[in-house]
């Protein structure tokens, strides 16, 4: 399916010349010739990739006011800023924005320069949608492994909530499993077939709480649609709930008695239908307490309260988690099961402070890494990581480049994605830039820059 571009700009003969540029590249187009018209195109459906004017026609809004009006409709769309007049601080203010580029219009405006732009611009927003593909896949594909009492019993209380509505708390150390566990609730739910949508209230700034909770209207007739809107008849996981702040908790506990809210300027009333899930590392009875917590909020969230142990609390399930793990693993990425000893002493005398998803960035690191090596080297890398040789702490999964900045994330998941295609081509140069669409040459470039070195 052809990508479409919305081309932005007041001038007819740059907009025609834009137009026809990418339309010889088998573009779908749709080009708007000032803001109102361009609000109008947006609101009928966002475009894959938007090329704005900064100078538009009206003297109180501009390209920069569409910049962020179309960031906050969809987070990951590439945006092109171009402009004849623009400053150098316009530039970078755009790009500060979220523009994945700046273009002047004057002399040294070409055809291959936008066609560069475009091309990579739409290829960096396919990589963010792999990403979220893959890491939809881990979570939809992992299961709660595990024969100790305690998982047992989890796994009870989710089989017995697939009939039922009740809100649910889930409690438990960091990478214990927690928004596994809710999502398995709403996978056996009747609820299964809506959104499943989660926010990290530990990640988001203290003056956006109200923003991301509720969303907003603008006096242009837009709205930035928050959690609320985007979980509407299906589950909301409210992950690290006592990072919201006391105020917005209040308002938080009235969505719950009422199934209404008002977005942030809003004039009317907006009803959802919500199941919500929320999740913690603390002692939210302390928090209480300490009165951090509403009593209130908690005695709500708190319906059918989950506890997830710490992994080196359950060290019997060891055995069965690196086993699934490995196997599931070596499919997710395509290359072959590693052999390792789950007898290894240390596998259980360690601390595991990041708990079962330490443990599953470690077999999944081990499994790039020592692909085709022996059992005794897969078992001393083992070893040398959880001594401190290899440092556990700075395991990294597809999951924790969300936490990092674009430019880091990307180069995270193309040293990720090039290493398993070397090691598929057992280190073969020319059959893995066959493979993965790329010159000989500019594959050479990539793997110098990214710091891969020869592939054994």
């Amino acid at each position: 399916m052809n990508k479409e571009v919305l081309v932005i700009d007041d001038n007819p003969d740059i907009r025609y010349l834009i137009c026809n540029i990418l339309k010889e590249k088998h573009f779908s187009v749709r080009s708007a010739a000032n803001y109102d018209q361009a609000v109008l195109e947006i609101n009928k459906k966002v475009p894959d990739l938007a090329i704005i004017d900064i100078k538009l026609d009206r003297a109180d809004k501009d390209g920069i006011d569409l910049l962020k009006m179309l960031i906050k409709k969809k987070n990951s769309i590439p945006i092109i800023m171009i402009s004849g007049h623009a400053t150098v601080q316009i530039a970078l203010e755009s790009i500060r924005l979220g523009a994945y580029e700046f273009i002047e219009k004057g002399a040294s405006f070409s055809t291959d320069k936008l066609l560069n732009y475009v091309n990579r611009a739409l290829e960096t927003a396919n990589l963010k949608e792999e990403k979220d593909i893959i890491e939809n896949k881990l979570f939809h594909s992992f299961d709660l492994i595990g024969r100790s009492p305690s998982i047992v019993k989890v796994k009870k209380i989710i089989e017995k909530l697939s009939n039922a509505e009740s809100r649910v708390l889930i409690s438990g150390p960091t990478g214990s499993g927690k928004e596994l566990v809710a999502r398995k609730i709403h996978k056996l739910s009747l609820r299964n077939k809506k959104p499943f949508v989660v926010i990290n209230a530990a990640s988001l700034k203290e003056k956006t709480y109200e923003r991301e909770l509720f969303g907003q209207e603008f006096g242009d007739g837009t709205i930035s649609f928050g959690v609320l809107d985007r979980a509407n008849k299906g589950t909301l996981l409210i992950d690290e709930v006592t990072e919201i702040p006391i105020e917005t908790q209040a308002n938080i506990l009235r969505v719950l008695i009422d199934q209404k809210f008002k977005r942030i300027n809003g004039k009317k009333d907006v009803h959802v239908n919500i199941r919500i899930i929320s999740s913690t590392s603390r002692n939210l009875t302390a928090e209480v307490a300490s009165g951090k917590f509403r009593e209130d909020l908690f005695h709500r969230l708190n319906v059918v309260p989950i506890e997830l142990s710490p992994l080196s609390s359950r060290t019997e399930d060891i055995p069965d988690l690196i086993n699934y793990f490995k196997r599931k693993i070596s499919e997710i990425n395509g290359v072959q099961e590693i052999d390792i000893d789950t007898k290894n002493d240390q596998l259980y005398t360690y601390n595991w402070p990041g708990n079962v998803r330490e443990l599953r960035n470690l077999m999944e690191r081990i499994t790039i890494v020592s692909a085709n090596e022996t059992k005794e080297n897969i078992d001393k890398s083992i070893s040398d990581i959880l001594n401190n040789k290899g440092s556990a702490d700075n395991i990294t999964s597809y999951k924790d480049t969300f936490t990092s900045p674009l430019k880091e994330a990307r180069e995270h998941f193309e040293k990720e994605y090039l290493t398993i295609q070397l090691k598929k081509n057992h280190g073969n140069i020319s059959k893995t830039a066959d493979f993965i669409g790329m010159e000989r040459s500019a594959l050479h470039r990539k793997l110098k820059q990214l710091g891969i070195k020869g592939i054994n």
